[in-house]
Formats: structure tokens, sequence, C-alpha cells
């Protein structure tokens, strides 16, 4: 059985994204509107009645700001760390509430979601491997380095949303101050186009297919400079830039066959009135 995932938007201004197989979803992080994710889900042919639950990675507003709306209006489960959810400040009804450990997956009908420990300026931040069938996907973003967990669970993907941030000479020679430098290309910060390319290169599955370069920086990158830099090494991987303003196409994964998009509708209202923070 194979799975279909797709980034309903990827950026500092919202982080959204939905993996699935024939009878069941989950969305990754819920950073746009209940609304807005609704419309696109729908201009891509999704049902937000296979969604079974939400997974929250950390609690920076990128990827809550429609937690407590989706949840209540479908009754979905919200599997959150203690930690992250005291730190929401959402009203998620207590019923609702699922705690998760990075010990032990966490069963969604023919879903395994595995969460895993990542270096972020937040509370308890966690990326996620999901499997199903035997094809493994993961979401791997807001990550100031590469640590031994990361490096673990991306060798496994067969497909993966990777943060690809920003360019170290755009933000080097840009308008942030220093102090905001620091903090993004720190530890704790996010993962340049660089790190991001090294990664790939040397802990890459042979069985990787799908390659989504996820979070660029609206100030410090451009999709052009990403797409420059990992066309020369994708080999057999197909490579994609997600966008920080409309959804991707749905991408159909399964084991060892190559990726394919099933779908080519976007959505395409821009918004660029989001919050932009990096």
């Amino acid at each position: 059985m194979s799975l279909y995932l797709t980034s309903l938007n990827s950026g500092s201004n919202a982080n959204c994204y939905y993996i699935g197989n024939r009878n069941e979803a989950v969305l990754v992080d819920t950073g746009l509107s209940c609304r807005e994710t609704e419309r696109r889900m729908k201009l891509l042919d999704l049902s937000m009645e296979k969604v079974r639950a939400i997974f929250i990675s950390h609690e920076h507003g990128d990827h809550i700001t429609g937690l407590a709306g989706l949840s209540k209006k479908y009754r979905l489960p919200v599997y959150i760390t203690d930690g992250t959810l005291r730190n929401t400040r959402i009203p998620i009804e207590p019923q609702l509430v699922h705690s998760f450990n990075h010990s032990k997956p966490v069963t969604i009908g023919g879903l395994s979601i595995q969460a895993f420990q990542k270096s972020h300026d937040a509370a308890d931040p966690h990326s996620f491997m999901i499997t199903g069938n035997g094809t493994n996907v993961g979401i791997i973003t807001d990550i100031g380095y590469a640590c031994k967990q990361v490096l673990k669970f991306f060798s496994r993907c067969h497909a993966v949303f990777l943060e690809s941030n920003y360019c170290d000479t755009m933000l080097a020679n840009g308008n942030y101050p220093y102090h905001l430098q620091q903090r993004i290309s720190s530890d704790r910060g996010h993962l340049s186009n660089a790190q991001a390319l090294e990664l790939f290169q040397q802990y890459k599955s042979p069985d990787l297919q799908l390659l989504i370069l996820s979070h660029l920086s609206k100030n410090n990158n451009k999709p052009e400079l990403v797409e420059q830099l990992f066309a020369p090494h994708a080999g057999t991987t197909k490579v994609v830039v997600a966008s920080r303003y409309e959804a991707g196409p749905v991408f159909n994964v399964a084991g060892n066959e190559p990726a394919t998009g099933i779908l080519k509708k976007s959505a395409q209202r821009r918004n660029e009135n989001q919050l932009s923070l990096f």
C-alpha cells in the first residue's frame, strides 16, 4: 500500500503536512487556519474525513495557528508532548489531548508515527517518521543541525520533507541583526542549504525516492538557489521545493517504486501578509 503526501504550506508563515494511505491520514503541524487548510485540501481532492489525528512538532506559531479550530471542528486527537502543550497557550479540549514519547510509536489505523527528538529553540521539539506498509516518510524541519537521531531516521526514508532554510551568503549579507543571524545559524536554529545538501549526499538511503526541500526563508533564500544547488546531486531521487504560498502536488510513494505526482492542482491563493519570522 502506498502513502500519499503533500505540503499544504511550508515556511515561517505556516507549516502543514499531510501524509496518509487510502483509508486514513494525519496532519503534521497546523500552521494554516482551519478554513485555509480545508480550502487547500479540497483543491487537492483530499478529504478531511480521512484525517484521524494531528501531530505537533513544537509550539511556534507557524506550526499551531489552526490547531484549536481543526481539532475542535473535526474532533481530532492532538498528539503533543507535555512540554510543547504547556507552551502553546492554545485552548485544546482536554479529551482531545494525547501525549507521545519518542521511545514508542503511535499507531493510527495502518500508519505508524515515530517521533524523534531534534535540536531547535523550542521547549520539547520533535520530528516524525510515518510508516505505512513498509514505506517511510520523514518530516524533518526546524532543526539546527543533523543530530544522531536525525541521521538515523533520515537514512531510512523513502520520502522526506527536509529543511533547507537559508543561504549562508544571503543571511550574512542581509539586513537581519547579528543576534538574529546567530540564532538562525546556531545548533538550535535552522538548517542551511549547504547543511541540507551535505545530509542528503552523505546519509540518504539508496531507496530515497522523493526529497521535498522545505521551510525556505523568505528573506534569506530563494527556491531557484535551492534547485540549482541540489539538481546536480539528485541522481535517482526526485527533488522538489515546497512553497510558502500554496500547496504542492500530492505525491504517491510506495516502497521501492518511483515517486509520482498524482495530482497537479495546487492551492494558488498567494498570501504574503502571513507572519514571516525568518
